[in-house]
C-alpha cells in the first residue's frame, strides 16, 4: 500500500488516522445530523468508532485532520484506489468545524498529493443526492457529476440513489 505522508496546509495538518484517533472521531460519528447520509447508522460507542477504525485499510488510505499545532483529529479524509490510477474519495469533518473550509482545504491537499504527486489519473466521489453539502463541494473542487445510479445503496435510511463524480488530474491541473 502506498504510504500516508504528513500532509500541511499551513491552516491543517494531515496525518496518518489511527485507533488513538477514536476518542476524537466518535462525537461526528455518532452525530446523527452528520451521519444521514453515510452507508451506515451512527454509531452508539467509541468502541464501534475504534473496531471501525481498527478494521484492515484494505486498499484505503486515511488522513486524519488536526488543526495546524493541534494534534486532536477534527475530521478525516480517505481515499481508496480502486483500480491503478483510480481512486475513490471520502471525507468527514467534526460539526464544530462545518462552514469554516476546513473540508475543502484538507480534501484539496489529498487531492493534489493523489493526482499531483502520486500521478493518479482519476477520483472519484459517491454521495447521496439530497446531501447537499457535499455535492456542493464536489461542484466547487471541479468535480463533474457523471450520474445518477438509482437505487444503489441499501443504508440506515433504506434504499437509496447515489450521484457519482469524477475529476481528472488534467481537470484538477487545469483549474
Amino acid at each position: 500500500m502506498t504510504p500516508i505522508p504528513v500532509l500541511d496546509t499551513g491552516r491543517l495538518r494531515l496525518r496518518e488516522r489511527t485507533v488513538e484517533d477514536a476518542e476524537a472521531l466518535f462525537p461526528s460519528y455518532a452525530d446523527v445530523e452528520a451521519m444521514t447520509y453515510w452507508s451506515h447508522a451512527p454509531h452508539t460507542s467509541v468502541e464501534q468508532t475504534r473496531a471501525r477504525i481498527a478494521e484492515p485499510p484494505g486498499e484505503w488510505r486515511a488522513w486524519a485532520i488536526t488543526l495546524a499545532g493541534d494534534d486532536r483529529a477534527i475530521g478525516f479524509v480517505a481515499v481508496g484506489e480502486k483500480r491503478p490510477g483510480v481512486s475513490e474519495i471520502g471525507y468527514m469533518v467534526a460539526r464544530a468545524h462545518w462552514g469554516r473550509g476546513i473540508a475543502r482545504e484538507a480534501v484539496s491537499a489529498v487531492l493534489d498529493q493523489v493526482l499531483c504527486v502520486e500521478g493518479q489519473r482519476r477520483v472519484f466521489a459517491d454521495t447521496d443526492p439530497e446531501n447537499a453539502a457535499s455535492n456542493g463541494l464536489l461542484k466547487a473542487l471541479g468535480f463533474s457529476l457523471e450520474g445518477r445510479l438509482r437505487e444503489e445503496w441499501e443504508t440506515h435510511l433504506g434504499v437509496r440513489d447515489t450521484f457519482l463524480w469524477g475529476l481528472l488530474a488534467s481537470d484538477w491541473t487545469a483549474r
